[in-house]
């Protein structure tokens, strides 16, 4: 449930007219040639969160926001319209439901030639269909 919760988060936060708009790529992986700013997978991981007669995941999910601002609060309305995104994910998903999606942590991180990167974390129990 990992990677098709991964494919329908990005999709999900892509299909935002507002977001979509902002960002120059909301992808998988790091792109190798986007103009900041863009935003993608990090890291994700798994762990069992099954009940008796239904398999279930928790999963983690770390995204990471790349973009310019020398201002500490250059990326917070855009981190903030991607926060609101990600709590609006339908819990009705293909193969899964998402019973819970909570945000966990962020982390904000000032690197040169005037970029800035802030990380995103999310956990999500979700059921099997």
């Amino acid at each position: 449930m990992e990677v098709p919760l991964r494919a329908a988060l990005l999709a999900w936060l892509a299909a935002d007219p507002a977001l979509s708009g902002q960002l120059n790529a909301i992808v998988e992986e790091a792109p190798s040639r986007t103009a900041l700013p863009w935003l993608a997978v990090a890291a994700s991981a798994s762990a069992d969160w099954s009940a008796k007669d239904v398999r279930g995941r928790e999963v983690r999910i770390a995204l990471e926001l790349h973009c310019r601002g020398d201002q500490p609060g250059s990326a917070a309305s855009l981190t903030a319209a991607i926060e609101t995104r990600i709590a609006a994910l339908p819990p009705d998903q293909a193969g899964f439901r998402v019973i819970t999606a909570q945000f966990l942590r962020a982390r904000a991180e000032q690197r040169g030639a005037n970029t800035r990167a802030v990380l995103i974390e999310y956990r999500f129990r979700l059921l099997a269909d």
